[in-house]
């Protein structure tokens, strides 16, 4: 990169470079890579290794149960690095590095292992970069929904191309195309993140004290509240991310339009990010969690009786409400409640309970329910949506509101 072309706290067009909202889509665009094929198939590559459906539950798991714990410690050793960028290169690279490790055996510990490294340091980097692209959005004035609207679009090419893929190739090549994606998103991030310096004032607080900083939110019963409803609504998509390609092969459904499935999920996702702005702008975040709770509960109670082709194409446009929404709210929330130095840590708790904790949980029972009860395991994480209804409603009384 020329040398001026990126300040840390530089300008929305950068001096012979490209402005922050295109720099932003180009990375979120290059780490969704991997996760729009890991999420809807890495089922299928474990399955194609011989592990039962227990078995990808607890690979699957281990990440998720863990990531309170280790999404936490990487964010506060990510902001004892000078710019917000370099721990997320790092992390990409390890990443990579853990996923090609699914390819070397078949047993069930090493490929646990893989999966908990690569899982682990990659789902660190939403949240970095969501610390950045929300400030940025915010003093530029630019909608934080079109960058991480192009993420979900990057998802649903990968998504569709490796359905293609899936109709000639062996399974061994989704493996391979996450661990190459990863590599490829820390190349990007290290030609377009902008050079945003982690502590504006210069000053970096010892390691001490960006512990103490995370116990402060911690203690915060508001901050609580809407982390843990968060991860409950993300969290109920849990039964679907790990076995709704697997149900619906099983209806007779071919891996192309399982591909288009989760497509038209996702397509909602991004239309929800990219034109509803200024409803989002109108509407408090507690209204939309409320929302999101609603559509998951109605659509994982519908997908509990195996609903014909046809009827799963609305229930895949809920997937705005159900993900977008509710994640986007979550966002507004989390920063409100939290001071600027501790917007890392913020951000990182969240998107561990979020997308770690209750996902992990409910990925955990995910295995023996499908094991067991097939299709009527949706039913259990139509329950977590309706507490996750229930947070919701307690965040929207006033007390709370004034509080946020």
């Amino acid at each position: 990169m020329p040398a001026g072309a990126d300040k840390a706290d530089g300008a929305a067009v950068h001096s012979g470079g490209l402005p922050t909202v295109v720099r932003l889509c180009l990375f979120y665009g290059a780490i969704y890579l991997s996760s729009g094929v890991s999420l809807p198939y890495i089922g299928t590559y474990l399955r194609s290794r011989g592990m039962s459906g227990g078995e990808i539950g607890l690979i699957l798991a281990l990440p998720l149960l863990l990531r309170p714990f280790t999404g936490a410690s990487l964010a506060v050793w990510a902001d004892g690095f000078t710019l917000r960028r370099t721990p997320m290169i790092l992390l990409l690279i390890g990443a990579g590095l853990g996923y090609a490790g699914l390819l070397v055996t078949a047993n069930l510990w090493w490929l646990a292992l893989a999966w908990f490294v690569g899982q682990t340091l990659l789902s660190t980097v939403s949240p970095l970069i969501d610390v950045i692209s929300l400030r940025r959005a915010r003093t530029e004035g630019f909608n934080y929904g079109v960058p991480r609207g192009t993420g979900s679009s990057t998802f649903i090419f990968a998504n569709l191309a490796m359905g293609a893929i899936l109709t000639f190739a062996a399974p061994t090549v989704i493996a391979v195309w996450i661990a190459v994606a990863c590599f490829i998103g820390a190349l990007v991030g290290a030609l377009v993140i902008p050079s945003e310096r982690v502590h504006a004032e210069g000053a970096k607080p010892d390691r001490s004290e960006r512990w103490k900083g995370l116990g402060d939110l911690l203690r915060d019963r508001t901050f609580v509240l809407a982390v843990v409803t968060a991860g409950l609504i993300q969290g109920a998509h849990a039964f679907y991310y790990g076995f709704s390609a697997i149900l619906w092969r099983k209806q007779g459904i071919s891996e192309p339009m399982i591909g288009v499935l989760w497509g038209v999920g996702v397509t909602a996702e991004v239309g929800f990010m990219w034109f509803l702005e200024p409803l989002r702008r109108r509407w408090t975040p507690e209204r939309f969690l409320v929302l999101g709770a609603l559509a998951a509960v109605v659509r994982w109670t519908a997908y509990a009786f195996q609903p014909p082709l046809w009827a799963l194409f609305p229930l895949q446009l809920l997937h705005a409400l159900t993900f977008a929404a509710s994640f986007l709210a979550s966002l507004r929330l989390i920063e409100k409640l939290t001071p600027p130095a501790c917007a890392s840590p913020a951000q990182a708790i969240n998107s561990a309970l979020s997308s770690g904790l209750t996902l992990g949980v409910a990925t955990l029972a995910s295995g023996p329910l499908f094991d067991a009860f097939g299709a009527r395991g949706y039913l259990v994480t139509a329950a977590m949506a309706l507490l996750g209804l229930g947070g919701a409603i307690l965040l929207s009384r006033p007390a709370n509101r004034q509080i946020a």
